[in-house]
Formats: C-alpha cells, sequence, structure tokens
C-alpha cells in the first residue's frame, strides 16, 4: 500500500515498486494497491483507484479513495503480510485497520516521514491525524522498516517500540556514466529533487552565490516538481541578490533525467533530512560525486571517497563546493566510479529484496530472526 505512485510524490514513486520487483523475484507477490492520478493508473501488479473529493480543501490533502479502502480490506484477507509504505494519508489508515481486521502482520515503512524536521512541517495537522486516525491505524504493527539506522533512530524517537528492520533502498545501475569531458568548456552543479524546504535549496543559493564568480566556468541546474510554491521563493532569492548562472529545469524524468545525470559534473543535496535521498544513489550510480549534508544517511561519501558528507549550513556546503570544484575532471570521475562501484556492491535490489522477504518469512513462518531486525 501506498498512497500515491506520481512521479512528483518522491523517491518512494521509484523505491516501492522495484522493491516489490525484487520481491518478485524471490517468490514473494507483492501486488500495490494505490490511488491514481496523472502520473499513475493501473499496470503490471498496480492496482489503482479514484480519489474522491480530490478538490475539496483538507480532504483532497488526505487521498481519500473509497474503492481503495474497500480493496485494500479484501486482499488483507487473501494476504500473509501488509506492508503500508508513508504516513499522513488516509490510505495508510485503511491498509492499519485492514491488517489488524484480518490478522494479518503489518509492516510500516514510514519513509522519512517521523523524522523531527518532517514533522515540523503542517505539525498540527500531523499531530490531529496521529491521535484521532493514525496512531490506532499503526498501534499493532508487527516491525517497521527504516533504510538507515538513521531513520531507525527516528523511528524510537518519534516513540516506536516494535521491532524495526534496517533495509536500504536500491538503486538501478545505468549503461551509460557521466562522462567528466575535459573538453566541454562549461560545468554543470546539479540539484534534481522536489522543490521543498527541506532540501536546503535557499542555503545551496546562498553558498553558489559566494562560489560563482570564482568559477566561471560552472552553472548551476535545480531540477525537481515545484512542492507548495517553493520554486517561486527561490527565483525571488535569485533575483533579490543577482545570483548568477542559476537555471531552474522545472520536472525531468525518464530518459531525460538519465541525460541530465549524464551531464552533470557534480551533485549537491543540502537537505535538512532524508530517510534515504535516493536521488544520491542515482546520481553515484551515473558516477557523479555528491556532496550532501548530514541530514541525509550517507557517511559513505567519506569512507568511500566518492564524495562530501558534511555539517549543515552554508559554511560547511561552500567549503565542499570550492573543494569539489577545484578538482580536476579526471579526478571526479575516479570519484564517481567508487560510487558506482558502491552502489552496484550494496544497494543492488535482488539483496534488497531478499533481505525483506526474509523479515517477511520471519513474522508469518517462524523463521529466524533476520539480522537487519533491530529490537533496542
Amino acid at each position: 500500500m501506498i498512497a500515491g505512485l506520481d512521479p512528483r510524490d518522491g523517491g518512494p514513486t521509484y523505491s516501492v515498486p522495484s522493491l516489490c520487483a525484487a520481491l518478485g523475484r524471490v517468490g514473494w507477490s507483492a501486488p500495490i494497491l494505490t490511488v491514481r492520478s496523472e502520473g499513475c493508473s493501473d499496470g503490471p501488479g498496480v492496482s489503482t483507484y479514484p480519489q474522491a473529493a480530490a478538490r475539496v480543501p483538507v480532504l483532497g490533502a488526505l487521498r481519500l479513495a473509497p474503492g481503495l479502502g474497500r480493496a485494500t480490506f479484501s486482499a488483507a484477507r487473501h494476504a500473509s503480510v501488509v506492508h503500508s509504505h508513508g504516513m499522513w494519508l488516509m490510505p495508510n489508515v485503511h491498509a492499519g485497520h485492514a491488517a489488524r481486521r484480518a490478522g494479518k502482520p503489518l509492516v510500516i515503512s514510514p519513509r522519512g516521514m517521523v523524522a523531527e524536521a518532517a514533522l515540523r512541517f503542517s505539525a498540527r495537522r500531523k499531530r490531529l491525524f496521529w491521535r484521532l486516525l493514525q496512531r490506532g491505524a499503526y498501534a499493532h504493527a508487527a516491525a517497521w522498516h527504516a533504510t538507515s539506522a538513521q531513520e531507525a533512530d527516528e523511528i524510537r524517537a518519534f516513540g516506536i517500540v516494535a521491532p524495526i528492520t534496517v533495509i536500504p533502498n536500491g538503486v538501478d545501475l545505468p549503461e551509460e556514466m557521466a562522462s567528466h569531458d575535459s573538453s566541454r568548456p562549461r560545468r554543470r552543479l546539479l540539484f534534481l529533487s522536489r522543490l521543498h524546504p527541506k532540501k536546503g535549496l535557499p542555503v545551496l543559493l546562498v553558498a553558489w552565490n559566494a562560489l560563482a564568480t570564482e568559477r566561471p566556468e560552472w552553472d548551476l541546474v535545480i531540477a525537481g516538481d515545484d512542492e507548495g510554491g517553493h520554486r517561486a521563493q527561490l527565483e525571488a532569492q535569485v533575483a533579490a541578490n543577482a545570483i548568477p548562472r542559476v537555471t531552474f529545469a522545472g520536472p525531468i524524468y525518464g530518459a531525460a533525467k538519465d541525460s541530465m545525470l549524464r551531464g552533470a559534473d557534480l551533485f549537491a543535496l543540502p537537505t535538512l533530512n532524508e530517510n534515504f535521498g535516493i536521488a544520491v544513489a542515482e546520481a553515484l550510480a551515473t558516477g557523479v560525486p555528491a556532496v550532501v549534508t548530514t541530514g541525509a544517511p550517507w557517511a559513505g561519501l567519506s569512507t568511500e571517497r566518492c564524495g562530501w558528507w558534511i555539517e549543515q549550513g552554508a559554511e560547511p556546503l561552500l567549503g565542499a563546493l570550492r573543494e569539489a570544484t577545484d578538482l580536476s575532471p579526471s579526478e571526479r570521475r575516479a570519484m564517481g566510479l567508487r560510487g558506482r562501484q558502491w552502489m552496484a556492491r550494496d544497494f543492488g535490489w535482488d539483496a534488497i529484496g531478499a533481505q525483506m522477504a526474509a523479515v517477511y518469512e520471519w513474522l508469518t513462518r517462524g523463521a529466524t530472526r533476520p539480522a537487519t531486525v533491530r529490537l533496542d
């Protein structure tokens, strides 16, 4: 169960179907139930249901879909496990109640939505939703799923005492890598994610403004879906401070997204908080070194020597960008290759599917508790 699979909904719209496909390859049928949208309709393994009251204030934001609710209760009776991805939306509530009514284990992947930074956005609405609807639906969960140790700590801090399995998202390796062609006259610093206040873009613009005069051959490209009018705020910041060489590319998907990554020389995600940060994995898989703040669980950027894992703030970001852009294209290419090798070694979907299947088998068949499961 996931409330939406429209690409505009962010990273889980890639990682959840990829996880389900990987589960299928190890013998677990994992059909997806979700809300229909312009960017998501029925397909292999995916059943969608129309949203009601989509244009009604407040109600529209909850993804109400009565047909989806009924289908969830029906599907749970025949399932071995109910796995709910996300929080704060009615489909997640339906999944919790359906699992309880059917007597089936409930696994919850909050997808970063209980982190302190995430809870500050629409805090009053989330507190009310938890108290009235979601706490009861999720109270009997057999296990929670975190995509990093950092997210597992955030789940505990939220007050959850159930077992937590720590299994990362995976990433597909593209056939073509970033070229880092030394003959190109221009260099590209790329941000590729949702344009949301938690992503740290105002700080990126401050750091870029300080760097741009030192690096006249570099351009900053900001690509991704606008959320809540944040792009207009960023464009106003660019205009008010006369920040040079900033391009807002808008939302990009598929082949255009792959091409954008291949044309990048450096990737930046100065986020306040991520449970995983699939865009980082995609950049590394393409061979692009990354600069990421400690709001995302990417300490391996330093240990694998494929990027920079830095404290939040304009000064640490400026320092890392200055160091990264001072490298030669061949040095950045070598860093990118190490990042791609890391993704291939530790973030392959088949291994991740097998890890999740082991959790399901522990919950349903009395198998040995997997090493990925934390009880503390």
